[in-house]
């Protein structure tokens, strides 16, 4: 190694001792500054624990009379000393627990706390400061602080403070702001007018309705602490009667007492009901509310009532049936004019009278009692008694009645209206009477058609059998033409009691009342087609299952019986076709019988069914065929129309009830 390099690591040496020693003797003076700064602190605490043992017994009876609690700590946040009070606050276990307030400071609070003690150490107190905690018993609180340095010959050696739980009180702070918050929404759009004044008039609180009523283009906030007399005179030109409107409310004022449903009525129509409220605290007055409510339909529904009140009165007063209303007891409350009518009462004679003592005669007493106990439980009912009146004479009257009902839905009585149908209940006597008379002459018709049937059909056959006899025995002296005068003799006889026998049939429907059983006209239909004559080159086709139909079997057989035998007599086709068709309406069945038979002129449509009306005079034919179909339709609540023509066939339409 040359010597330069041995001088460099020499000199190298030489610095790094000089800087140790440097460093060392540093060392030496931070630990001795370190030590009397121990010193010190030893000494800060002792002169502390002598302050407070020296103050020990005047603390004690501190926190004997302290009802809040109260805490002493040092300046880095340990807690010296607290009360039971305190104990409680901050979820400890005694007064002699030991930790640092600062760990029970909620973390958003930190910083705010911090600042605080800075201020604190500045300015000696600190009062009205609030912070929240979560104490040993983590439980969030928010606490209330007043607090001061204490100090020892003007040296800071300890704080001392009061705190106070006011968690529930903010919470019921918060409460009343968002309830106060609520109710000014609520009156600021409330439907009615509402005006707050102070004792000196001026406005502390209005809403929209107020403004809108009175057309005012301030807001209510923009109303506040204005004068309400300045207010008063822009909007009582709106009135009918401005001076006057001025006058009645100087007078309230100087009244002072409570104004309740005072009516105004505006130049625009509309009708104002307002209130006026004194305020007083104690006996000192504070001003008044008043309240406005725009009452314009109101009013007019209450006057559209009473005009209705005075039209019903009126028609009640004066219809054709008698009203009269009772109390829960049967006593009359109101009767009309035509109840008088009918009673032969007057009206002094029957208000405050029970109504079951004075109508009804005996054998109707218990029939009244009934049905209104029926009423009573809320049913609606109508019933006929007889009734005496004022002069004895005996009424039937048809009785309605109702339960009364008041606003609150209470049962107060009942309201019958009484229709007299005397003269009604006459006449269904008569009519009964007529009825039985009736049927006996029926009864009396109908014996007495099958006389006359016999009777007339015995000197027919007599007739018949003669010319048969007078043709026997003179056949080989009668000559052509008198043998075709007998035969058209034969020919009439038989006509005439064939007209004889459909006079009779047509007579008897509806005479004899039958039990109606459920009849298969499919079934029945079939029936026919085996019994009646139907040539070969005619088809007789069912389009539709027929129903079952409730009615008499006879007479049900006896209509297709003659709309199919009529269909196959008329029927001059080489390939005849009758067609049987049924549609399901509502409450009936609606039938058709086709054919391509030879059809009838439509001038004949409306005459066909009248009975002795045949088209053709052919000697089967006794024009009741059609007349019977017609009766039997009826007979089953039914109706039949033709659509024909000429050539073209015929259509029968009927309908039958379900």
């Amino acid at each position: 190694m040359s010597q330069d390099k041995i001088d460099i690591l020499k000199r190298a040496l030489s610095r790094e001792k000089a800087a140790r020693k440097q460093a060392e003797k540093i060392l030496e003076n931070k630990a001795a500054e370190l030590y009397h700064a121990k010193q010190e602190l030893e000494q800060s605490y002792l002169e502390l624990e002598s302050l407070l043992n020296k103050t020990d017994s005047q603390l004690q009876g501190v926190f004997e009379n302290i009802v809040d609690p109260y805490v002493i700590m040092d300046l880095f946040g340990n807690v010296l000393k607290m009360n039971e009070a305190a104990v409680d606050l901050l979820g400890c276990d005694d007064i002699n627990s030991y930790f640092n307030l600062m760990d029970l400071v909620h973390p958003k609070d930190l910083q705010s706390v911090a600042e605080s003690f800075q201020f604190l150490l500045k300015n000696g107190s600190i009062t009205d400061f609030n912070l929240k905690i979560i104490t040993q018993k983590q439980e969030e609180k928010l606490l209330h602080l007043n607090g001061s340095i204490i100090y020892d010959k003007g040296q800071p050696l300890a704080a001392q403070g009061i705190v106070r739980d006011i968690t529930k009180a903010k919470e019921a702070e918060i409460q009343l702001i968002e309830s106060e918050n609520r109710l000014a929404t609520l009156i600021l759009n409330l439907d009615s007018g509402v005006l707050l004044e102070d004792e000196n008039r001026k406005i502390v609180l209005t809403n929209n309705k107020f403004c809108e009523l009175f057309e005012i283009k301030q807001t209510p906030n923009e109303l506040k602490g204005q004068d309400f007399a300045n207010v008063t005179e822009h909007y009582k030109t709106y009135f009918k009667t401005p001076d006057l409107f001025i006058q009645n409310i100087q007078e309230i004022l100087k009244n002072k007492h409570e104004v309740l449903g005072d009516e105004l009525e505006m130049k625009n129509g509309k009708i104002l009901e307002r209130d006026y409220v004194p305020i007083y605290e104690g006996a000192i007055y504070k001003g008044h509310l008043w309240t406005y409510r725009d009452v314009t339909l109101r009013r007019k529904y209450r006057k559209g009532l009473e005009a209705q009140k005075q039209k019903y009165s009126s028609v009640i007063a004066n219809m054709n049936l008698g009203l009269m209303e009772v109390d829960n007891y049967d006593k009359i409350i109101m009767v009309n004019k035509s109840f008088l009518n009918i009673s032969g009462y007057k009206k002094n004679e029957l208000i405050g009278k029970y109504a079951n003592e004075i109508f009804p005669i005996e054998d109707d007493i218990n029939t009244i009692r009934e049905e209104n106990s029926d009423r009573i439980k809320g049913r609606a009912n109508s019933y006929e008694i007889k009734c005496k009146t004022k002069t004895g004479s005996i009424k039937h009257c048809l009785i309605s009645g109702a339960l009364n009902y008041n606003l609150n839905g209470e049962v107060i009585g009942s309201i019958g209206i009484y229709l007299d149908i005397t003269a009604l209940k006459t006449l269904q006597l008569q009519k009964e009477k007529l009825l039985i008379e009736l049927e006996k002459s029926n009864n009396e018709l109908q014996e007495y058609a099958h006389i006359v049937s016999h009777d007339l059909k015995s000197p027919l056959r007599s007739i018949d059998a003669l010319i048969n006899w007078i043709k026997e025995d003179n056949k080989d002296k009668l000559d052509e033409m008198s043998l075709q005068n007998m035969e058209l003799i034969e020919d009439t006889l038989e006509k005439m009691e064939q007209l004889i026998s459909d006079v009779l049939m047509y007579s008897s429907i509806g005479a004899n009342v039958v039990e109606e059983d459920l009849v298969d006209l499919n079934e029945l239909v079939n029936e026919l087609q085996k019994i009646l004559y139907i040539p070969d080159h005619i088809s007789v086709n069912i389009l539709n299952t027929l129903p079952s139909i409730k009615g008499d079997r006879t007479k049900l057989k006896q209509l297709f019986q003659n709309f199919i035998s009529n269909a196959v007599k008329f029927n001059d086709k080489e390939k005849g076709i009758i067609e049987i068709d049924v549609l399901n309406q509502d409450d009936y069945y609606k039938f058709s019988v086709k054919d391509n038979g030879i059809g009838i002129d439509k001038k004949y449509h409306d005459k066909i069914f009248k009975i002795f009306h045949a088209l053709n005079k052919s000697k089967d034919s006794t024009g009741i065929g059609l007349s019977i179909i017609k009766k039997i339709i009826n007979l089953h609540k039914g109706d039949v129309w033709i659509e024909s023509s000429l050539g073209k066939g015929t259509t029968f339409h009927f309908t039958l009830k379900k």
